[in-house]
């Protein structure tokens, strides 16, 4: 397929899970990708996923000046963007009394401030048109007992989906979202569920299972594509139902 024929795209956050299945599809459409990521074995995995013409970027998401960066390596590579899939994000769940100064803060630039800073500094570059997608969550929208903080960095992205959009839309540029609900990658491993919590977790799932990351991956393929030319600050929830409980 070619939705993203003769089309450049960055993929923060690229280098696993929902990211280096998205650019994964990017580059079979077409797309010519760069993908970011912080660990040096997650680089190397997405060196071997996506090839040796795949631009692969270390980079800190929370870091502000560090997207400067970015969007100077990511210019220089393509010399435009048409696609921007902000993907990075750091899910730190806590209950309310156990959060620091410091955690808040993290997961605030790294989900929220880093990204915003991202895309002030990818505008010379962001093509007309250009798509941005932002991945969000269904725990912006429900009342999951200690993701108070992740909530609301996610609950921005979405605010930060339609604001944009109309900002930026007279400039050719359309922000929407995607807001996933439980997906079956490492993050649950990595957060410290067992496999008592993650089928307690798929119970409350109408679909009856964890999403797979190229579920998401197919969505934001369309939010890049031409075929959504006309979505613009839509929300997009891919959860199995899980929120209309």
């Amino acid at each position: 397929m070619s939705r993203l024929s003769n089309k450049t795209a960055l993929v923060t956050g690229g280098t696993s899970g929902i990211g280096l299945e998205t650019a994964r599809q990017f580059i079979a459409e077409g797309a010519r990708v760069a993908v970011t990521g912080s660990s040096p074995a997650s680089l190397e995995q997405a060196r071997a996923v996506l090839g040796p013409d795949t631009l692969i970027l270390k980079a800190d998401a929370g870091d502000v000046a560090g997207q400067q960066e970015i969007a100077r390596a990511v210019g220089a590579a393509f010399g435009k963007l048409d696609v921007l899939f902000v993907n990075a994000g750091v899910a730190d769940f806590r209950p309310v009394d156990q959060w620091d100064e410091a955690g808040f803060d993290r997961s605030v630039a790294v989900n929220l401030k880093g990204p915003y800073f991202l895309i002030q500094a990818l505008l010379p570059i962001l093509a007309n048109p250009a798509s941005i997608v932002l991945n969000t969550s269904i725990n912006a929208h429900i009342g999951m007992p200690n993701s108070s903080v992740y909530a609301l960095t996610k609950a921005g992205l979405i605010s930060l989906a339609r604001t944009l959009s109309g900002e930026l839309i007279g400039r050719g540029i359309r922000v929407n979202a995607v807001s996933p609900g439980p997906i079956a990658t490492p993050l649950h491993g990595k957060i410290g569920m067992t496999d008592k919590d993650v089928a307690g977790l798929v119970s409350q799932i109408p679909a009856g299972r964890r999403g797979d990351v190229s579920e998401i991956a197919k969505a934001v393929v369309f939010f890049a594509s031409d075929e959504s030319a006309f979505t613009v600050g839509s929300e997009l929830i891919i959860d199995g139902g899980m929120s209309t409980l």
